[in-house]
């Protein structure tokens, strides 16, 4: 049957999404139309095809243990030098993003995988373009501010023209609640870890 390339993401809501990703695309960003504006919990990860059944439920079992909780982004950050990426902070919501991701890559579970890098969750708004609109990204939306309340995650597909497709939304059900955990974001000099995201 072949394999697939799967991300696992929450989604940045309208007028939120488009109005992010059209920033992308006006920061020449060329991957930009074919990436749903998103937080990332599962990178790229290659599966075989035949292995998608047990991974929408291991992904709908992960789902029902959580509830919904308040993400709010505020301002830019980036993790150049180590990686060329410009992006929106969460500043509210991140511990529940780690403790989301966390069990979608459970050592168990059908997509279990290490990480490159420590866990970061962000918006990104530009990657792997000219240093001067990675610049003009960084300062352009350094006031950007955007909240609303996560109700699930989903699961995308990569198609072979590069662009990031929804396969099925996974709801939340009435599981621990997470939002009061702090945020333990690692960092390395002063600088956040990247993590190349499924729709970086």
């Amino acid at each position: 049957m072949g394999t697939v390339t799967l991300g696992v993401s929450i989604a940045v809501p309208e007028p939120y999404g488009s109005f992010l990703q059209k920033r992308r695309e006006d920061f020449g960003d060329p991957h930009a139309h074919g990436i749903p504006t998103h937080v990332t919990l599962l990178p790229p990860t290659e599966v075989e095809s035949s292995s998608l059944p047990a991974i929408e439920a291991h992904l709908a079992e992960v789902a029902a243990q959580g509830q919904p909780f308040e993400m709010r982004l505020s301002g830019t950050g980036t993790f150049r030098p180590l990686s060329p990426v410009v992006f929106v902070n969460v500043v509210e919501g991140a511990a529940s993003c780690a403790w989301l991701q966390k069990r979608v890559r459970d050592a168990s579970g059908p997509v279990a995988r290490e990480l490159q890098f420590p866990y970061h969750p962000h918006v990104t708004v530009a990657h792997g373009i000219a240093e001067e609109a990675m610049d003009r990204a960084f300062e352009e939306l350094a006031g950007y501010e955007a909240s609303w309340t996560i109700d699930g995650f989903a699961l995308y597909e990569q198609g072979e023209d590069g662009i990031w497709r929804l396969e099925r939304d996974f709801p939340f059900g009435s599981g621990p609640d997470v939002t009061a955990q702090p945020a333990a974001l690692p960092r390395q000099g002063g600088v956040s870890l990247p993590l190349s995201g499924p729709l970086q």
